[in-house]
């Protein structure tokens, strides 16, 4: 028998100044620990990393805006983000914070040895700095125009539109996100990573060597960058938050946060080991351990070109064997964000969908940005529980579970000679374990799981047409074997579901009473038999033996009503209107006018007698109006807020002594005065009362 495998995996460190949202599940958290579940249960030796990444601009701007100190804001989301993932299934073997000692001092080691083996480049350059604030701008401190892609709204750091990697003096038209001064270029000394020395390095191992076994979308975006030609990369910024540089002259600098946080990761892997009693070395050192970085798209760079460089540096460790990165995923159509509040947080989730998190896990599996951004909603969310979950995975455990009941109180029974479907079908079976393991090996999750649900249609598909409650009445013998096979098919979904569907898979064990590390005394009857193994599946003659008593049914899913998804929709149509109204610019004041200039308008009020579309265009609409003076046509830009019929008999307020002005070969002879409500809606600027007569001045 081989030795199993030694796997180190690691999912993207998140910044601790928020809740996790979807899409950090769907782009990293998920695929990661699907993989993981998945390796343990095919016997390997696995050790699955994560922490919370505590340094970095964001959490200082975080603190200013909330007047505390960063310490206070990373100590509250760490706690926020650790419960979470617990409560979510989330199976990290570790999950530290780069605040922890034992990270300040793997940091600072790992650091050192760069420093001391000559591998940093010391160099006083300038940088942006904000004579308002008195400080340098890094990172986050500093937005701009983005140089590649043209976004405005770019980080000093990184485009977040197009995903490029950036400095701070890069961007057009810099400006301090503290002050919202423009900066000053001012000297100051830092420590560069080289990385042009390591290119024909990364060009043959990741170019010549990963062209075949990376994703087109992370193998694309290092390919990019590495034909651009690779330059020397700051490490230590100008900051008070951070680990502090720990060579003569870092005095008042910090490790740059895309230094510090990637070896995160090894600090973390020594504070399990460390606990558990066991040497951490090997599962960074060793060549028989693989190493995968689970990552969005955002962060390829910094683990296929400056992490990989890093440890090319350093000299004693792996190299990551794969970097399965996703691209985004959207909301209902809009791209998620933190700040608009258009997100769904996982700690909101789980308090409103107790008891579902296999769902949603399921929602973000099926839909994974894997290859392009991909768009979350709530109507596939409701329809991927209802019409997959409940109607086939569900449906076809709760007939097996009633049926055995019912025929034989739960007794796994005897079969009896099996006919050419029954053997097909177990052979089908045992195929499974194989067609989804390929799958998951290749990092396609999405296509794993849907081989998963292919094996509970197979058994919805078995009972349909074997109709077993039709069989009992004629042939007990037939129904018998029927049954039988219909459990091993729920056995081994038992199993093989464990990655996808932990909670799913730890409650169908129990109704099974099958021994796991999940259930294990948590069920009432005391006939148990073991669990299987991933590859049980493929090779054991018999999942559930005969004779073996199984439990009780209970309902694996529950239905999702319309009212519930509502209430979720109309959460996000007041995040987008509360977020509208914050941000709504008021028009700044015109240049002063005179009494005499004001005298000079004459606004009267009038009535709206006939209303009409204009011909080809889609904002007016041809008004005959009545001023009091007179009957005049008015060409008003109100058609996509007003039908005519609607704007009929209405009272308005009109400036009758604008110049005529020809609109679409209509001459329209004043202005309807209008306006935005706070909902950003066009109306009209009445008068209190409605009885006021036509042809009233206002003045």
């Amino acid at each position: 028998m081989n030795k199993p495998k030694r796997y180190t995996i690691t999912s993207a460190l998140p910044y601790t100044n928020g809740p996790i949202h979807i899409g950090h599940l769907a782009g990293v958290y998920v695929p990661a620990d699907i993989y993981a579940r998945y390796l343990r249960l095919t016997g390997n030796d696995v050790v699955f990393i994560g922490g919370s990444d505590e340094h970095g601009v964001p959490i200082t701007i975080k603190a200013k805006n909330e007047g505390v100190s960063p310490q206070d804001v990373v100590d509250k989301y760490h706690a926020i983000i650790k419960k979470s993932f617990e409560e979510f299934g989330i199976s990290f073997d570790n999950y530290s914070r780069t605040s922890a000692k034992i990270h300040h001092d793997t940091a600072s080691e790992f650091f050192k040895t760069l420093y001391d083996k000559g591998d940093f480049i010391e160099e006083v350059t300038e940088q942006l700095y904000d004579e308002k604030a008195n400080q340098f701008l890094a990172d986050r401190f500093v937005t701009g125009t983005c140089p590649k892609c043209g976004n405005e709204e770019a980080y000093g750091d990184q485009c977040e539109k197009c995903g490029t990697s950036l400095n701070a003096t890069d961007l057009i038209n810099p400006k301090s996100a503290l002050t919202g001064n423009v900066p000053t270029l001012k000297e100051t000394k830092h420590w560069f990573l080289p990385l042009d020395r390591y290119e024909a390095f990364l060009r043959e191992w990741i170019l010549e060597g990963h062209k075949k076994d990376w994703k087109p979308n992370v193998y694309g975006q290092v390919k990019s960058w590495i034909d651009d030609g690779l330059r020397p990369r700051a490490v230590t910024r100008d900051l008070d938050w951070g680990i502090p540089v720990p060579v003569p002259g870092g005095e008042g600098k910090v490790l740059y946060v895309w230094f510090d946080a990637p070896i995160g990761y090894i600090s973390s892997t020594k504070e399990w080991a460390e606990r558990e009693g066991k040497d951490w070395e090997p599962y960074w050192k060793s060549d028989d351990t693989k190493l995968v970085h689970f990552i969005g798209k955002d962060n390829i760079v910094f683990h296929c070109i400056i992490f990989p460089a890093m440890l090319k540096a350093e000299g004693s460790f792996i190299l990551p064997e794969n970097v399965p990165a996703n691209e985004f995923l959207n909301l209902e159509g809009n791209k998620l964000s933190t700040s608009k509040n258009w997100a769904v947080w996982l700690p909101d989730y789980l308090k409103e969908f107790p008891g579902q998190q296999d769902v949603l896990r399921y929602a973000l599996t099926a839909n994974a940005p894997e290859t392009k951004d991909n768009d979350f909603t709530w109507k596939d969310f409701q329809a991927r529980n209802n019409n997959e979950l409940v109607a086939i995975f569900g449906n076809f455990i709760n007939r097996v579970v009633v049926l055995t009941q019912k025929y034989y109180d739960g007794i796994v029974p005897a079969p009896n000679e099996f006919s050419q479907v029954d053997e097909e079908t177990l052979a089908a079976v045992k195929a499974y374990p194989e067609v989804i393991s390929s799958s998951i090996e290749r990092y396609r999750f999405r296509e794993a799981q849907t081989e998963l649900m292919n094996l509970a249609r197979l058994g919805n598909k078995y009972l349909a047409d074997e109709e077993p409650w039709k069989m009992i009445k004629v042939d007990e013998a037939r129904t018998e074997t029927i049954m039988y096979v219909a459990l091993q098919i729920a056995a081994a979904l038992a199993t093989l579901s464990e990655p996808f569907l932990p909670f799913t898979s730890a409650k169908l064990k129990g109704i099974l009473n099958l021994k796991s590390k999940e259930n294990n005394g948590n069920v009432s009857h005391a006939e148990l038999v073991e669990a299987s193994q991933w590859s049980d599946v493929s090779i054991k003659e018999v999942l559930l033996p005969i004779g073996h008593k199984i439990g009780e049914a209970e309902l694996l899913f529950s239905k999702i009503e319309d009212e519930t998804i509502q209430f979720q929709l109309d959460k996000l149509e007041a995040s987008k209107k509360a977020n509208e109204a914050a941000n709504k610019t008021v028009e700044p004041q015109k240049e002063t006018i005179t009494f005499d200039d004001f005298t000079k308008l004459d606004i009267r009020i009038g009535t709206i007698l006939e209303a009409e579309k204009m011909p080809k265009a889609k904002k007016l609409l041809v008004l005959k109006v009545d001023t009091g003076i007179d009957v005049r046509t008015i060409v008003s830009g109100i058609a996509e807020s007003f039908t005519p019929e609607e704007v009929v008999g209405k009272k308005v307020t009109v400036l009758v002594n604008l110049a005529p002005r020809e609109l679409r070969g209509v001459e329209s002879q004043g202005m309807i005065l209008m306006t935005e409500n706070a909902e950003g809606k066009l109306v009209f600027v009445n008068p209190d009362d409605p009885n006021v007569s036509n042809g009233l001045q206002i003045s």
